[in-house]
């Protein structure tokens, strides 16, 4: 699978450079988004722009990613989705999801629930 990432200070900006995220490719999607090695302690953004099409196992992809980084006590944004991927998301997932109509939005999410966890973090 290609892809382009971004490492920021506390956030890896994951961005698959394929049209189409469908069985052939959900098993690699979720491999390489959760194996980055930039990723160990930060938070990351998936950054959907180029995927065009998908099907049950591309949206499980990018669900089992998402789950995974909160699963590990750190925060995940979508952004960059076309209308049919951003429905079917919000069918197939949780009502909390954080999708993003921009960049700009999803690294303000990020930030807002990283520091959200250090205000909670210094009241234990």
């Amino acid at each position: 699978m290609k892809f382009k990432i971004d490492t920021k200070e506390k956030i890896v900006v994951f961005c698959p450079e394929e049209t189409v995220l469908d069985a052939n490719l959900s098993d690699d999607f979720i491999q390489t988004a959760i194996g980055l090695p930039e990723l160990k302690g930060r938070n990351l953004i998936l950054d959907m722009a180029l995927v065009e099409k998908f099907d049950v196992k591309g949206v499980e992809a990018i669900l089992t990613v998402y789950r995974c980084i909160y699963d590990n006590n750190l925060s995940c944004a979508i952004t960059g989705l076309n209308n049919t991927l951003t429905a079917a998301l919000k069918v197939s997932g949780d009502d909390l999801l954080n999708i993003a109509p921009t960049m700009a939005e999803a690294i303000d999410l990020i930030m807002m629930e990283e520091l959200e966890r250090e205000l909670l973090d210094g009241m234990e």
